[in-house]
């Protein structure tokens, strides 16, 4: 067990804290919490690269602990009517999207490598800013018009283009091209 997988599992039960804080619109304490776990992402991150200690169950943990921080956050936000359902919907299709994808390829004896593109990174980027932002201008009592109706379209738009980029990728691998073979072959 290293420092980053401890890290990792800290932002784990900090889940539960900030949902429950925002269904009871604690709005600062969710806001708070988000940024703690914003901070220890970046805090396991440096730690893992610059003192060695990448670990296998690190490498599924984190990016775990990320999605199920920042898609909880979105449902909640749907849910109370701070983003609009379409998005919410859109995330959490392209996300089961992919899940189903890597397991489908699994059970099908040809398991697909993941590895994040440029678009989903920039996706991430962009939904935990917007993540950031909703939470921040409740906590705060702020109005950050025109950034949220900007970054709730740039996500809209980045999330729909990386599940596109994931769907190609996947229909690559599973059908040989890409691979050094010829598909069929």
């Amino acid at each position: 067990m290293t420092i980053p997988n401890m890290i990792t599992i800290m932002r784990f039960v900090l889940v539960p804290g900030v949902v429950l804080a925002m269904l009871q619109a604690r709005w600062d304490w969710a806001f708070a919490g988000f940024l703690i776990a914003g901070i220890s992402d970046g805090v396991d991150g440096f730690i893992a690269r610059h003192f060695n200690q990448f670990s296998q169950l690190g490498a599924y943990l984190d990016p775990m602990a990320d999605k199920l921080l920042l898609v909880s956050v979105f449902v909640v936000l749907g849910f109370i009517g701070e983003l609009p359902l379409w998005l919410v919907v859109t995330m959490v299709s392209r996300d089961a999207l992919i899940v189903c994808a890597v397991v489908l390829s699994t059970v099908m004896t040809h398991p697909v490598e993941m590895k994040p593109l440029f678009v989903s990174k920039a996706n991430t980027a962009i939904q935990i800013g917007l993540a950031a932002v909703v939470l921040g201008e409740l906590a705060l009592a702020i109005d950050l018009d025109p950034l949220r109706p900007m970054l709730i379209l740039l996500s809209g738009v980045l999330t729909v283009a990386s599940a596109a980029a994931y769907l190609v990728a996947w229909l690559r691998h599973m059908s040989g091209y890409g691979e050094g073979s010829k598909p069929g072959t």
